[in-house]
């Protein structure tokens, strides 16, 4: 058997409480040995770790592609690259493409894609309802049998408690896991960012965090009364973080994440109108920005990147008229660093809401033993970004394979 030795890497893997320099050996996709080097076989390459840290690769839990139907804003192939890019190396893509993800063969398209581009492995979510129209059940089952995940309404409304209700049962029937985004749309309506003195001062429309809350509320009703395993996507604000609390201690199936960008920013970044910082959910107070730190450092919230790129024409119109979300995967790495390094997280709680935590969710393996499949990321924590921030991705495996390498 013929190895890659990875040899002196800061081995860090939070699901196996393991933090360690050490070596590992690799033949056929799979770890074969941490430490010392099977008896048999040879080495045939060998890649020097020294100062880097070797984790497990990132897993986000939310993710537009845009293919198909928005190439102007990139493709499967050019988002898949910048996400392992970035760390990852599995992906969940949001069903917001056109034709909308709701059925078989939109879904194996986008599989096909994603094999051929040959970078982070893309794990669909198909449409909760028809066309993301929040009024007709999509074929849940066949979605499910297609190859995906889970089920979203990428942030789209449901029509009504009534709808949401006969999605969960239906979904409860054949233990189908659903994202949902806890949004009243009635109350969102027209707001465009936080609703507080900044929104207030600058004639913006404001979104409440009761237009989450209340939403929240209704959704874990809903699952409780149909026994549902539901992922509640980018919440933003503290009072949601201690309902979803309460309904876990409740024995509710439920779990959460957070945006990487609500982790970094308030509602003070769009002073000036800066449409960059048009992103839904929206920034909100340093208040809520501090409880959701504290959840993740809890373990009980995973990060994701809610990646959502746009055509620079759309978000350089003015802020209300922006489109919403923001490009992360340049930014993902420094970012996270950056909450690191001034003591807000901690390392170990940052990488595991990116690895064990999303892997718990979505029933899928994270971490480092021997003969498990290869994902992993090889992070230089020294070297700085184009931003000049410290951290960068210098190589991502997805299964045993390199499928990132930044050149020196």
């Amino acid at each position: 058997m013929k190895y890659l030795h990875i040899r002196d890497a800061r081995v860090i893997a939070p699901a196996q409480q393991l933090d360690a320099v050490c070596d590992l050996y690799l033949a056929e996709g799979r770890i074969r040995a941490i430490g010392q080097k099977p008896a048999g076989g040879t080495i045939e390459s060998t890649l020097d770790a020294q100062g880097h840290w070797l984790v497990p690769g990132f897993i986000d839990l939310s993710s537009y592609l845009n293919e198909p139907g928005y190439t102007q804003r990139g493709t499967i192939a050019s988002e898949t690259r910048a996400a392992a890019a970035a760390g990852f190396s599995q992906l969940c893509a949001q069903p917001l493409t056109k034709p909308v993800a709701d059925s078989p063969a939109v879904i194996q398209l986008m599989q096909d894609k994603a094999g051929s581009a040959g970078y982070s492995r893309v794990l669909p979510l198909g449409a909760l309802t028809q066309g993301l129209a929040g009024e007709q059940l999509a074929n849940m089952v066949s979605l499910r049998n297609a190859g995906c995940i889970a089920l979203s309404n990428a942030r789209q409304p449901i029509k009504d408690s009534y709808v949401l209700r006969r999605l969960m049962e239906y979904a409860a029937t054949y233990d189908i896991l659903l994202f949902l985004s806890a949004d009243d749309a009635a109350l969102s309506n027209g707001g465009v960012m936080h609703e507080g003195p900044t929104a207030t001062r600058m004639g913006l429309a404001g979104i409440p965090e009761t237009a989450e809350t209340i939403a929240l509320a209704q959704i874990l009703l809903l699952v409780e009364q149909t026994g549902v395993r539901a992922h509640i996507s980018q919440l933003s604000c503290a009072r949601s973080v201690s309902m979803l609390n309460d309904a876990r201690q409740r024995g509710l199936r439920v779990s959460g994440d957070v945006a990487l960008a609500n982790l970094c920013y308030t509602d003070a970044q769009v002073n000036g109108y800066n449409s960059r910082y048009h992103v839904l959910p929206p920034l909100r107070c340093e208040s809520d920005r501090q409880a959701l730190l504290a959840a993740i450092n809890n373990g009980e919230l995973a990060i994701c990147s809610n990646h959502q790129p746009h055509e620079i024409a759309a978000k350089k119109a003015p802020f209300a008229d922006a489109a919403a979300g923001m490009a992360m995967y340049d930014l993902f790495i420094g970012l996270l660093l950056e909450r690191v390094n001034c003591g807000e997280l901690t390392l170990h709680a940052a990488l595991s809401a990116l690895s064990s935590v999303p892997a718990a969710t979505l029933g899928l393996r994270s971490g480092f033993e021997e003969g498990q499949l290869f994902n992993a990321s090889l992070i230089n924590p020294q070297q700085q970004d184009s931003y000049g921030r410290s951290g960068q991705v210098v190589a991502t495996f997805v299964e045993g394979f390199k499928v990132f390498r930044r050149q020196p």
